[in-house]
């Protein structure tokens, strides 16, 4: 993603509980019209770093600048942001108009133009028929559309979202994925995603800050975290990756690059640029995600003879795809295999022999 002028400017943010650190010296920056998610586990500070932008938590270090405005001492309502919680608070009292209007109550627009600014609201998130239904009567997914028609139509520079889909089904969570990214882009204001779904974050996400402990541990486009995590911490958070014991090779071709040997593949070449010392001989580890290893069938073969040998352990098939758990000969443990279920391909059976091929441009090292 092209570099965008900061919306957000966090400053070695930091927030006390009593003796509880909650936000360890958070510093990062996040750009006008960027899709920004803050992910991690449960109690790692993700949601009390959203609060504390949105104005409901205070600092206890630190600077935070909206716009390049200080928000110290700046209450929530006076700030260029507007928040949608994870429950909706949506009035069961009031019809869908009345929901989506409820900030405009105060303003100082004529009656016609509050109504104008509510069925644009409306047709925004795609419920332009709904004003007059009763809030109860409405599905999540159209509840959820309306608490972000209410938190839209303050028109805010930045839109507060606390793991906003996570009361919805699979299904209508993935169409409703779509249906915000398609808003954010069609409205070109910035959002700031609070999830602890790693696939909800890489489909929706410019950038992600992957956080543990009240601290970021990376904080990377989607494909960077996925193919090149810093750390086996969040490479074992984002997705499912396989990792192998590997021994750095005495000699190996310099500039930039390192030997190895991994535990049942062989010697390989990888790169060091994540080692920010350089890779120390001696033992160390590699990363492999599940669909860049391939089982070859017969009368395929390997590029550069690349090849592995192994018994299915396990065998987990999911209509499009096929899981295997194949332990390698020479690995101290199975690695996880994913294979698509093309016409013709078939499925390996529990305690089959497989051979494997892999490729060094998609190992990741850890040193």
């Amino acid at each position: 993603m092209s570099q965008k002028t900061p919306i957000v400017t966090l400053t070695g943010v930091q927030k006390y509980y009593g003796d509880y650190h909650a936000l360890r010296g958070i510093t990062a920056e996040i750009g006008q019209g960027e899709f920004f998610s803050l992910l991690g586990p449960s109690g790692c500070g993700k949601t009390t770093l959203l609060r504390s932008i949105a104005g409901f938590e205070d600092l206890s270090e630190g600077q935070l600048l909206l716009d390049g405005r200080d928000m110290e001492g700046v209450p929530p309502n006076k700030r260029p942001t507007n928040m949608v919680f994870q429950s909706y608070a949506i009035f069961p009292h009031m019809n869908v108009a009345e929901n989506v209007g409820f900030g405009l109550r105060r303003s100082s627009m004529s009656t016609e133009e509050k109504r104008r600014a509510v069925g644009e609201a409306l047709e925004m998130v795609g419920l332009g028929k709904f004003g007059a239904r009763a809030a109860h009567a409405l599905s999540g997914g159209q509840r959820q559309r309306v608490a972000l028609a209410r938190a839209l139509i303050m028109k805010p520079k930045v839109l507060l979202l606390d793991e906003p889909l996570s009361a919805l089904d699979k299904k209508m969570r993935e169409v409703m994925q779509v249906e915000l990214i398609r808003l954010q882009r069609e409205v070109g204001i910035t959002f700031i995603l609070v999830t602890h779904d790693q696939e909800e974050a890489l489909v929706m996400s410019d950038r992600i800050a992957v956080m543990f402990e009240g601290e970021i541990a990376q904080l990377a486009d989607p494909e960077t975290l996925y193919r090149r995590p810093n750390s086996r911490r969040v490479a074992e958070f984002i997705g499912m990756m396989n990792f192998l014991p590997a021994t750095v090779l005495p000699t190996g071709p310099g500039g930039g690059r390192v030997a190895l040997e991994v535990a049942g593949l062989g010697r390989a070449e990888l790169e060091t640029a994540q080692c920010p010392g350089g890779a120390a001989i001696g033992e160390a580890e590699i990363g492999l995600r599940p669909e860049s290893l391939t089982v070859l069938y017969e009368g395929q073969s390997a590029e550069g003879g690349r090849e592995a040998e192994g018994t299915v352990r396990e065998v987990v098939y999911y209509g499009d795809m096929t899981y295997y758990d194949i332990l390698i000969d020479g690995a101290p443990s199975p690695v996880r295999v994913s294979m698509r279920n093309m016409p013709g391909r078939r499925v390996l059976d529990f305690g089959a022999r497989a051979r494997l091929a892999w490729d060094p441009r998609a190992m990741v090292l850890f040193c």
